[in-house]
């Protein structure tokens, strides 16, 4: 990734966290890492353990910011929420994967997509 598009990136994660907790989410880590990849978010919801991925694009020339989300990488998104789950005592009663979609153009654009995968 380029390091402009590591400072768009980092933008969308600091507008997308303050989306969540604005809509009452705790969060309870940010860009956790393992040798399998990257978890964006974590965050609790009421009861509900949520892992989100966000996604932050500069335009809709190749689509909407989630429709980067190919089944590949809900794949390994899934095994990264296990592995998480594995290495914290933390519990919920549901499990839910959201994408927060950021919308960088003259404007900034948010969209939550609750259960999304």
């Amino acid at each position: 990734m380029t390091n402009h598009n590591q400072l768009v990136g980092g933008f969308g994660e600091r507008v997308a966290c303050r989306y969540l907790v604005s809509q009452g989410l705790v969060l309870l880590d940010r860009n956790w890492r393992s040798r399998s990849g990257e978890l964006d978010v974590v965050a609790r919801d009421g009861a509900d353990l949520v892992f989100v991925e966000v996604k932050t694009r500069r335009g809709t020339r190749y689509g909407q910011p989630a429709e980067a989300l190919v089944p590949a990488k809900v794949r390994r998104l899934r095994t990264l929420a296990l592995m998480w789950l594995a290495a914290n005592d933390v519990r919920g009663e549901r499990l839910r994967f959201d994408v927060v979609s950021v919308l960088v153009g003259r404007s900034v654009a948010v969209q939550h997509l609750r259960g999304a995968f």
